[in-house]
């Protein structure tokens, strides 16, 4: 049984490569979408890790990191014909288990989709102001000018944005790990429904809802375990970005049973590494 690993990467190419490392095994295969904007020279990527060809320019919030994987995705499917399942990481992500493990926890998990998936509703995750008025925080001053504009018009008319061609929307974490056949798809009703893309390139953070919203539409919606299995610490102040991990929480890491945690940093998870890495080889044992 063969995994495919995406590792989203724009910057330190040493902890990627420090990543695909942990991840070297006969039976994984790593992919590398670098973002087009960095300054990481591929020729530096770790031998064992194959590059996404066509690269896109990757804004945080920004429906450039949907197309991001749709593009790495394609590619996968065409290059790898056996893979079980496509796990979708970032360079600061770490393993928690040993590869062997690893294979055993995702054999284990054959028959689920592991995302995280809740209706974004005023009954589940509250956050339908990420659709229901346009945002657009980059690109040309006409077109975010243009936003505003459209949304005093929605506020006036007492009106909100819905998604196209009847989707309920879902959402949750954009790192998740789904199977050849809920990728193919996920693949298939993108390109079926294409004003749902073009929607989400004025919707707030898309990549939280674009993939969780097809999944939870299609036949493997019975299958979804909504669960990522990421151990991942958000601030308390409701913060957009997620901690930044440190030695301080090795413990709650080791206690979470995730199958990886983010996010690192080569500097501020400094004396974190060694301990996880300590930890990870003892659990062969």
């Amino acid at each position: 049984m063969k995994e495919a690993f995406l590792i989203c990467a724009h910057k330190d190419m040493d902890q990627l490569n420090g990543l695909v490392r942990q991840l070297c095994d006969p039976d994984f295969c790593v992919y590398v979408h670098l973002d087009r904007k960095s300054a990481l020279d591929p020729a530096r990527l770790h031998p064992a890790a194959r590059l996404v060809r066509e690269r896109v320019a990757v804004r945080w919030g920004d429906v450039s990191q949907v197309e991001s994987v749709l593009v790495s995705m394609r590619q996968i499917l065409l290059d790898v014909p056996d893979f079980d399942k496509l796990i979708l990481l970032s360079a600061q992500d770490f393993p928690l288990l040993p590869n062997r493990l690893l294979k055993a926890k995702l054999a284990r998990m054959r028959g689920y989709e592991l995302i995280e998936t809740a209706p974004i509703a005023a009954h589940g995750w509250r956050v339908m102001h990420r659709y229901a008025y346009f945002h657009r925080d980059s690109g040309r001053l006409a077109e975010r000018l243009a936003c505003i504009a459209a949304n005093r018009a929605l506020r006036l008319l007492r009106r909100t944005r819905h998604l196209p061609d009847g989707f309920v929307p879902y959402g949750g974490s954009c790192w998740w790990t789904l199977s050849r056949n809920c990728v193919r798809e996920l693949l298939r009703l993108a390109d079926a429904h294409p004003r749902l893309l073009r929607f989400c390139r004025s919707v707030q953070s898309p990549d939280e809802l674009f993939f969780q919203t097809l999944v939870m539409h299609s036949r493997f919606a019975g299958r979804v375990l909504p669960d990522n299995f990421r151990y991942i610490q958000w601030p308390k102040d409701g913060a957009c970005h997620p901690k930044v991990l440190d030695e301080d929480d090795f413990e709650r890491i080791r206690a979470s049973g995730a199958h990886f945690c983010r996010k690192l940093d080569s500097r501020a998870s400094a004396a974190l590494l060694p301990r996880l890495l300590a930890w990870k080889e003892g659990r062969l044992a």
